[in-house]
């Protein structure tokens, strides 16, 4: 008997390639010989034109603020720096020198107004304990001396001249027009 093969073409998709050109086929052959029939099978392997990735996969973008180690966008900083003409150039680590100083004092606000609210015994912070926050920190409260906070009210504060006198005993003088 002559030997016969007998391909069979089925085009599958695993899901491991992102958009190939070709598929090979799963192949099929028979090979029969004496009466006695062989089956080998060939697995599915991509073939694409050009260079390709060969095998390594695709890789994972990582962005400014991953690599600078921040939470703050530094492509977005660096955008509105570009759009913004604050200078006909700009340095590539600028907008991360901005990113980090913009989350540092972020992070120092939010800590000092979450303190605020734990001894207000709040679980939310406000605009009340943000301004708690700044006015009662020395330095921000220079950084910040000019800034309204709306809804942020003032700091308690009652005036010494305004306080009722205490004499030596330790009660307070009271003057006869406030007797009734």
């Amino acid at each position: 008997m002559s030997m016969l093969h007998q391909q069979q073409a089925t085009h599958t998709y695993n899901g491991n390639w992102k958009q190939p050109s070709h598929y090979s086929a799963i192949v099929l052959h028979f090979v029969s010989y004496n009466n006695i029939a062989i089956h080998f099978h060939t697995n599915s392997i991509p073939i694409m034109s050009g260079k390709g990735k060969g095998g390594r996969g695709e890789k994972k973008s990582t962005t400014a603020s991953s690599k600078a180690g921040l939470q703050f966008p530094v492509g977005r900083i660096g955008r509105y720096l570009r759009n913004g003409k604050y200078a006909t150039r700009m340095g590539a680590g600028a907008p991360v020198y901005l990113a980090a100083v913009l989350e540092y004092l972020c992070a120092e606000i939010l800590e000092l107004a979450g303190n605020a609210a734990r001894d207000n015994k709040k679980a939310r912070i406000v605009p009340r304990h943000i301004t708690l926050a700044v006015k009662n920190d020395e330095e921000l409260n220079k950084l910040l001396g000019n800034v309204t906070i709306a809804n942020g009210g003032v700091l308690p504060n009652i005036h010494a001249v305004l306080l009722p006198k205490k004499s030596a005993g330790g009660k307070s003088i009271s003057s006869k027009s406030q007797d009734y």
